[in-house]
């Protein structure tokens, strides 16, 4: 399906619930799937699980994930009865990256090249099989670089000029809280990372737990600025702040 209107649309929806935006989202795309990774991303799992039995469901490996999050994942798919289609990265880029740089050129050079090959090239390759995506992000997960996240809007880091990829952002105005309050009344499965200070999960060598009342966005990437906080999924994000 191809809606000229989405600018129109996501003001049409961004009052709606969460449910009603996920309703019309698995409505309106034949070729749609959940994006999965995190407390968010599950949220979605469990109400789109309500509405109908055959989401598809997508996640990345990265190859530098805790354990933790590969026991949450199990627990996921063991939960709802869902099949999980595990993206990897090329290993032929993976290996020119670690034999030209090592393990952890990402503290000298920023993190964009390591995430580039480990996560963004993997989700190009999927998103080119489909019409629309959906993910957990939130407006205020980031400082500076979600502020303008609309709750359906046209994926401006994936489209082409030959097809319009469109991006649904169900959660985009809840708060942590919000997710929070909704894992806890619906007994939704989470990463035990959780447990331990970590709020934003990533790789294991990116991610570290935070203090309270840190924003939650400080432990990923903190060697770097706050604004660069993205690793390239939404790249839209960042557009949006060199506009503004």
């Amino acid at each position: 399906m191809i809606n000229k209107n989405i600018e129109n649309l996501a003001v049409q929806y961004d009052h709606k619930s969460p449910q009603e935006i996920l309703a019309y989202a698995l409505t309106a795309y034949e070729h749609i799937a959940i994006s999965f990774s995190g407390a968010e991303d599950v949220v979605l799992v469990d109400m789109a699980t309500k509405i109908r039995n055959d989401v598809r469901i997508f996640s990345l490996d990265t190859g530098r994930l805790h354990a933790e999050t590969y026991r949450f994942l199990e627990r996921v798919r063991d939960r709802y009865q869902v099949q999980i289609e595990v993206l990897f990265p090329d290993p032929l880029a993976v290996e020119r990256l670690v034999r030209e740089k090592g393990l952890f050129s990402f503290y000298k050079d920023g993190h964009k090249e390591c995430c580039a090959i480990r996560k963004v090239g993997p989700l190009r390759r999927k998103l080119q099989s489909l019409d629309a995506w959906i993910t957990g992000q939130r407006k205020d997960q980031s400082p500076g670089t979600r502020i303008e996240l609309a709750v359906i809007e046209k994926d401006a880091a994936f489209s082409t000029k030959e097809r319009s990829l469109i991006k649904f952002n169900p959660l985009s105005n809840w708060s942590s809280a919000e997710v929070w309050r909704y894992i806890q009344t619906h007994d939704v499965p989470y990463n035990e990372l959780h447990e331990r200070g970590f709020i934003s999960i990533g790789c294991e060598p990116c991610t570290r737990p935070v203090l309270p009342n840190h924003h939650e966005r400080e432990g990923r990437w903190w060697w770097e600025e706050a604004t660069q906080k993205e690793c390239g999924l939404h790249t839209g994000n960042l557009a949006a702040v060199a506009r503004g």
